[in-house]
């Protein structure tokens, strides 16, 4: 990333701790996991997948 922003997110209790989960799995902190899901989904959408 050439320039980042902060960010508040507000997060459902059960979401948080599930994508908590999916993080420590991969061995990504909660932000990483966040940004690794997000560059994900927006490579499928370039690709041609579904859109957000």
């Amino acid at each position: 990333m050439d320039h980042e922003s902060r960010i508040t997110l507000r997060l459902p209790a059960d979401l948080h701790s599930w994508l908590v989960a999916e993080a420590k799995s991969a061995h990504r902190s909660l932000n990483s996991e966040i940004v690794h899901r997000l560059e994900s989904e927006r490579a499928d959408a370039a690709a041609g997948g579904e859109s957000l």
